[in-house]
């Protein structure tokens, strides 16, 4: 697959001693994968997938670097005994979804015997996970008693709305979110679940997206507000929530921002470490997103390994609010960034763990 040398994954940034990096050849259908696990110490590695037309090689290998390694944190923070992993496809999900491509990834999550399971990720719909479980059974968020998938989204916006509740009462000393304004930024699936939540705790809510329609579409239902993609950094609220890709808050984005709090879904929203120093200088308090994102993966990841209720998760995604709370007192305490204290907490956790004691925790996001 595609013309990187070898050598190159060991050299990238955001290769931080991943321990398996698997390019696979989806049968005939003329699409690959990479499957990365960044760390197992914990357990088996969990990671959606995602299905996204990166324009090369290498924009993939970054996209699945970082998520693997990002879930391997979101995993420790969350207290599940599961290790970090991620995939992705490169392909176009608007045309290139085929049974056939199904069938070849999941015979390519198989032949890892459960070192690493996937889920439903940016791309791929319940329909697409449902066709995976049926050639493997290393999938999370499916339930195979009944043959059907068990989508994560309300719980990952269920986590996002206590994450936000979290970094309101520290910022802004305020017990509720009357009032509060939040811009989401990106209203899919996860987004306009967020939407809805903040509606309903009574904050103002203005909406942007890439998608015209469908922003103006939610903020009519919602009474909510729109602001154009390209006005969405520069416009004035309490809360900035990123709700799409990754890697948008940069050395540009950033001196944009007139708000006061970032607290959002999306995965990997600092386009390097350092953008949580950059942030911090401007008095903007950071959730870490894998911390207030974990709602999903605690949903999918105590469903598949522990058996677990719905309401015995929904009350540890809840929790986020409280694990949130204790970061940001110690990063305020210490003048650390929030994201090295949660990186902190994650690496605590995975160094403490018995299998740790034999090779070590993974490096630092941040070396």
């Amino acid at each position: 697959m595609g013309d990187y040398p070898l050598m190159s994954v060991f050299d990238a940034r955001e290769y931080t001693g991943h321990e398996l990096i698997l390019h696979c050849r989806l049968g005939d259908t003329g699409h690959h994968a990479i499957i990365a696990i960044h760390d197992s110490t914990l357990g088996p590695a969990l990671g959606g997938c995602r299905m996204w037309p990166y324009a090369t090689d290498d924009e993939a290998l970054t996209d699945v670097l970082r998520l693997s390694r990002g879930m391997t944190y979101k995993n420790a923070l969350a207290d599940l005994p599961l290790g970090g992993g991620k995939s992705v496809i490169i392909g176009d999900p608007a045309t290139d979804r085929s049974p056939e491509l199904w069938i070849a990834f999941a015979e390519s999550v198989a032949a890892l015997g459960g070192r690493y399971w996937t889920a439903q990720d940016v791309g791929l719909d319940m329909e697409d996970v449902v066709s995976i479980a049926r050639h493997t059974q290393w999938v999370g968020g499916f339930d195979r008693a009944t043959g059907q998938g068990r989508d994560p989204s309300r719980m990952t916006a269920l986590g996002i709305l206590h994450g936000i509740r979290a970094a309101v009462a520290h910022r802004l000393g305020r017990d509720t979110l009357d009032g509060v304004s939040v811009l989401v930024q990106g209203v899919g699936h996860v987004g306009g679940l967020v939407c809805h939540h903040l509606k309903e705790a009574g904050a103002r809510v203005l909406v942007s997206d890439l998608n015209a329609a469908r922003a103006a579409s939610l903020a009519e239902a919602l009474d909510a507000e729109v602001v154009s993609a390209d006005a969405a950094y520069d416009t004035e609220a309490d809360v900035y929530s990123p709700c799409a890709l990754g890697a948008t808050l940069n050395e540009h984005t950033i001196p944009r921002l007139r708000v006061a709090i970032v607290a959002g879904a999306a995965n990997n929203q600092l386009s390097v470490p350092e953008a949580a120093q950059w942030l911090a200088s401007r008095d903007i308090l950071y959730a870490p997103d894998y911390v207030m994102n974990a709602g999903g993966v605690i949903d999918v990841g105590r469903e598949a390994i522990e058996g677990a209720t719905q309401p015995d998760t929904e009350a540890r995604v809840v929790g986020i609010y409280d694990r949130l709370m204790q970061i940001f007192e110690a990063a305020a305490a210490s003048g650390r960034t929030t994201s090295e204290v949660a990186d902190g907490i994650a690496h605590e956790r995975i160094g403490h763990s018995p299998l740790a004691k034999k090779r070590g925790p993974p490096p630092p996001r941040s070396g």
